[in-house]
Order: C-alpha cells, then structure tokens, then sequence
C-alpha cells in the first residue's frame, strides 16, 4: 500500500553514517527449526481484518482470514484471478449485474471451533461500517447500507442470508463491475457473528485460513500458529494452500540495518520490508537468485496536497509542484526501486497508456507560483519514518523551500501515519507523502479510493487531496458499472485528473523478497495485491 543530485549525495552518506552508528542489538537465540522466524519493519496498521488498510496489513492477514472470494495463490498476473474463497463457487450475478448469490460452504470452522455461518457475512458488512472502516465505501452500493451507515441499527436489506442452504444473496443499487473483486478483499473476510465492533489487533478474531493469529503485542510483533480446525477446512477449500511450517513468530525491528544483519546470520528467515538502498547492489550481488529478488508491484508512490485549503486551492500552484518534483531524482532516493512516472495508474494496470503532463521544468514552476502569488506560504509536509519515505519527505519539503514556502516537516511513525492523516479535519493537513497497492487488479482501485469526492471520510480518508469534482465522480462510477473493461475510459480519466494535478505522482515500487539460506526463495509466492504469501515460505 509506498534527487537532486546534491541531495541524494547528502542521503547516501547520511545512509551509510547510520549503517556504522545504529541498530537495535540481534537477537542471541538460535532459531527454532520447526520456528520461522521473519520481521517487519512496523506494526501493521491493523491486525483486524475489517481494519486494515495496508499493504503491511494485508500480507499479514492474507492466510488467515479468507473471504466469500479471494485471489489465487500464485505469482504475476495468475495471481490476479478471483476465485472462490469460503463460497462454493463465484457469484451468480443476474439483474443486470445488480444481485450476487454465493452459497457458504457446508462444515466449516473459525479457529475457536465456531460454526461459520452464512449469516456471518452480514456481521461482517455490518462490522465494517461501524468501525467506519476505510474499505466501506466499497460496498455502499449493497441496498440500505448507506441507511445502516448513517444508524448503526438494524439490518441490511440488500443482505439475505440463509443458514440452512448456506445461500448468501447481494443486491446492489445499480451495477457494479467491480463487486466480485471486492469481496475478496480482507474488509469481508468473515468474522462470528457477535465479534465487536471495535479495534481487535491486540487479540484478533478467530481465523478461518490455514494460520491463526495466536498472540499480538501491537508495535513488537505477533505469532501465527496453525488453525486447529483447517484440517477439516481444508477438505473443502483445496484451492488455499495450507502452509509449510507450524509456527511463524513476528518480530518488529524499525532498523532495517539490523534486519538485513539478523538475516544474514540466520537469526530471522524472511524481512517483509525491502532492504536500505544503500545495501541494495552489494544484497543483490551475494544473495541474487538465491535469497533475494526484486518484485513488480501494481502501485503509486506520490505527494497529495489539500485542495480545499490555500495554497493548493489553487491549480496553478499544484501544477507547480508536479513540473518541480523529479521522479527521477526520487528513483535515486530509493536506490532504484522505484520506477518513474508521473500518472495515476501504474504500468501494466488496465487502461495505462503513458503520458507526462509534468516533464521536470523548475523555472516554470517559478513563474506559475510567481502568477499565483499565493498569500499562504507557510506549509506542514507529511510524511512517514520509515526509510525511504521519510528522505523522500525531505527531498519534497526541500522542493517546495525551492519555491519560495516556508515549510515544517512532520514526521510521524509509521505504524500509525495513514490513520493520523486519514482524519480530514486534522489541523496543517496541507500536503505530504503517501502511498498506494492495489487493494483488487482493476483501475477504479487508483480512482475511487483516492480520488473520488465519496472517499473524503471523518476518519481512514484515503482522498487525502480531498478532491472532488462531481463531473469526475459521476465520470468513476460510470466506467465502474462496466462489466466489460473500459480502457480507453480509464486513460482519459487518468489524464483528466492529472490535468487538475491533486498529487504529483513520481513511481511506482519495485519490491524484494529477502529469506534466509534455510528458506527456498524458488518456492516463495508473490502476489501483486498481497506481497509475500506466508503460506508458500517452506524450509529447504
């Protein structure tokens, strides 16, 4: 979910002083050969599947929680293919592509021994919204969620659920092409019905996949263990692969110097984050092909600036900034694991068809800011801990001093970074860095969620330019009723809205897989939508 050229000598050797002065001390222990010992670079935002909301997140819950539907467990674009989860088979979808009716697999178990139940769904929908999760916008068009939204009572009327027969039956508003990729998403995993409407990272609802989250201390780490009831499970679900090792213990570790050190001595298995740039050419000349790759990703790395606010109200200054950020530059700042670009959608998405509206121009921008003169030049920049991305929050803020702002650096952990500036009223939300993964292979996953005026939210906002334009809008929900795919629709929705220029995009990530020499990286699964697959690391 994520330079100049004196710049990225200053973050180079600024690098590397911390590779000699930092780190957190390794661990003594030896592992565990039954124990797969891995590290992330922060806590996941959420470790509840209702919640979550990044890529962090995501990875971590993906063979734990298993939605009505989900994606194949297999690498590149096979990976991308819905299929049935804890359903029977995929939706039959009739009334003109406004109902969906999925059947629950008889026999099923949560982890804690619970029946699943078809009526579960239900909760789960329910659930979501009152969390006001920041994937309920999703599913508004399920018939009286918008009413269930705005009371928290009641049912859902579009929802009919039938525990005898297992029958699960969706009606929508109005069609949506989109819908059968979203109900793989991790916001419907299905939870027991009864499961609180409230954050449950630190002991997370019971599972449904091959692993359970069996401890959690939020900001040091947790622990899967294998599902006591996936044995039954299983039989039914032959499609989601039921993992390789028993046990897999989750250590946060925020130096990424240390990680790539743990790992080297064989104290830890698997880093999920990618290394430091400044280890990357010597990782990839000892371990390449045999403990490291790099992995393509469908996602958009960018700077969003508040268009409700002065300066970025005004169009001519947000132009500014996307003629005067260097994409790259930024490349450099993440060591070459990013690829330029200068769009919204990414390439290989449906509908990408390069443009750059925005070739690098700094005297432009000068005199575009110059036209603009804007009397509020005083600007907070946002951005995250976690390396790259808080350089990559520096190089902005430094690009912005350029232009004439006075600028304050806010700098937050990144456990928590997209929640704080998720809450559109937050004081000083002027501009800053962010991210975005794919949540489902479809290009209305990089328009709706960021740029659609429907997810400007209290809370979990994900427009954080808070955009919106109702001709845009109505342009997002159109190509969105499509069942067919509407490329050409998506191109020209792509430049439309980089000719309103709300963020200044600059790449899109290359990731890595990173294992020790006891795990077979030949083996290793990478999805596009979920990164690494647990379930698929296997001791050699």
């Amino acid at each position: 979910m994520f330079r100049r050229g004196r710049f990225a000598v200053v973050v180079v050797v600024v690098t590397l002083f911390l590779a000699l002065t930092t780190g957190g001390a390794a661990e003594s222990a030896s592992p565990s050969p039954d124990v797969l010992r891995a590290s992330y670079a922060s806590f996941p935002d959420y470790l509840d599947p209702q919640l979550s909301y990044t890529a962090e997140g995501w990875t971590a819950m993906y063979d734990t929680y298993i939605p009505l539907l989900t994606y194949r467990h297999a690498s590149g674009k096979a990976g991308g293919k819905v299929i049935p989860g804890l359903a029977r088979s995929l939706p039959k979808i009739t009334d003109g592509g406004r109902k969906y009716v999925l059947y629950l697999h008889e026999g099923l178990h949560y982890s804690d021994g619970k029946p699943v139940r078809a009526t579960d769904f239900e909760w789960t929908v329910k659930r979501m919204f009152r969390l006001y999760s920041g994937g309920f916008p999703f599913f508004l068009d399920i018939v009286g969620a918008g009413r269930y939204l705005q009371t928290g009572r009641g049912g859902i009327r579009g929802i009919d659920a039938d525990n005898r027969t297992g029958r699960i039956t969706v009606r929508l508003r109005r069609p949506r092409g989109t819908f059968a990729y979203e109900l793989a998403t991790p916001f419907v995993a299905l939870v027991p019905a009864g499961t609180p409407a409230h954050d449950l990272s630190a002991n997370p609802p019971p599972a449904t996949g091959p692993y359970e989250i069996t401890s959690s201390q939020p900001g040091a780490g947790w622990t899967y263990e294998r599902n006591p009831e996936w044995e039954d499970n299983a039989r039914m679900l032959p499609q989601i692969p039921g993992g390789h090792v028993d046990e897999i213990e989750v250590t946060v570790k925020r130096n990424p110097f240390a990680q790539v050190r743990a790992l080297e001595k064989g104290e830890i298995d698997w880093m999920q984050n990618p290394p430091p740039p400044a280890l990357l050419p010597g990782i990839k000349r000892r371990f390449g092909g045999t403990q490291f790759r790099m992995e393509l990703t469908h996602s958009l790395y960018y700077f969003w600036m508040n268009t409700t606010k002065p300066p970025f109200d005004d169009i001519r200054v947000r132009r500014a900034v996307n003629f005067a950020v260097d994409p790259q530059a930024l490349s450099g700042v993440y060591g070459g694991q990013l690829a330029p670009t200068h769009q919204v959608l990414p390439p290989g998405m449906l509908g990408y068809k390069r443009f750059d509206l925005y070739p690098l121009n700094l005297a432009k921008a000068r005199r575009l800011i110059a036209i603009a003169n804007p009397r509020d030049r005083e600007i907070t920049v946002w951005t995250d801990t976690e390396s790259p991305n808080n350089e990559a929050g520096v190089y902005y803020a430094q690009v912005l001093r350029e232009l004439g702002f006075r600028v304050h650096l806010k700098v937050l952990g990144a456990g928590f970074y997209f929640s704080a500036i998720g809450r559109s009223a937050r004081a000083n939300l002027d501009t800053g860095w962010s991210d975005w993964f794919e949540d489902y292979p479809h290009p209305n996953d990089f328009f709706q969620p960021l740029l659609a005026g429907g997810s400007i939210l209290p809370t979990y906002s994900s427009n954080f330019s808070q955009i919106d334009v109702p001709k845009l809008n109505r342009r997002i929900a159109g190509l969105r009723e499509r069942r067919r795919s509407p490329e050409a629709g998506y191109a020209a929705l792509d430049r439309s809205y980089m000719k309103l220029a709300p963020i200044a995009p600059y790449g899109t990530r290359l990731l890595s897989t990173f294992v020790s020499k006891r795990v077979d990286l030949d083996e290793v699964v990478w999805s596009q939508t979920f990164g690494t697959d647990i379930a698929s690391l296997r001791f050699r």
